[in-house]
C-alpha cells in the first residue's frame, strides 16, 4: 500500500511555470514507477508523463513534450513535474500516480495508487 499527496497547484498566467510535487508514503517508493495524468473540466482523465524506477527513463503526451518534466528524488520518496511555458489549455485538476510495476505506462488502467488531485489553473 502506498499514499500519495500531490501539492504546488495553482494559479499561474500562461507562459509561466510550476512545480507539482508528490509525496508518496507506505511501501518503498523506489519499487513504484510513477505517472502524471490530468482531467479538465468536462473531460476525460488523460495521460500527461510517466519515470521508471530510478527516473532515468521518461515518457510524455504529445501535449506536453518539450514543456513538462517529470523527476524524481528516491530519497524523498518524491515525484515531481516541473511545467513551463503553460498554456490555458493545461488547466485541470492534476493526479500522481504509481506502478507496482517495471515498465513505463500511459495506461491509467496499470496504475495501482492514485493521490487525491492537485489543481492547476492557467489564465490567459
Amino acid at each position: 500500500q502506498v499514499q500519495l499527496v500531490e501539492s504546488g497547484g495553482g494559479l499561474v498566467q500562461a507562459g509561466g511555470s510550476l512545480r507539482l510535487s508528490c509525496a508518496a508514503s507506505g511501501r518503498t517508493f523506489s519499487v513504484y514507477t510513477m505517472g502524471w495524468f490530468r482531467q479538465a473540466p468536462g473531460k476525460e482523465r488523460e495521460f500527461v508523463a510517466a519515470g521508471s524506477r530510478s527516473g532515468g527513463s521518461t515518457y510524455y503526451a504529445d501535449s506536453v513534450k518539450g514543456r513538462f518534466t517529470i523527476s524524481r528524488d528516491n530519497a524523498k520518496n518524491t515525484v515531481y513535474l516541473q511545467m513551463n511555458s503553460l498554456k490555458p489549455e493545461d488547466t485541470a485538476v492534476y493526479y500522481c500516480a504509481a506502478r507496482f510495476a517495471y515498465g513505463i505506462s500511459d495506461d491509467e488502467d496499470d496504475y495501482n495508487y492514485w493521490g487525491q488531485g492537485t489543481q492547476v489553473t492557467v489564465s490567459s
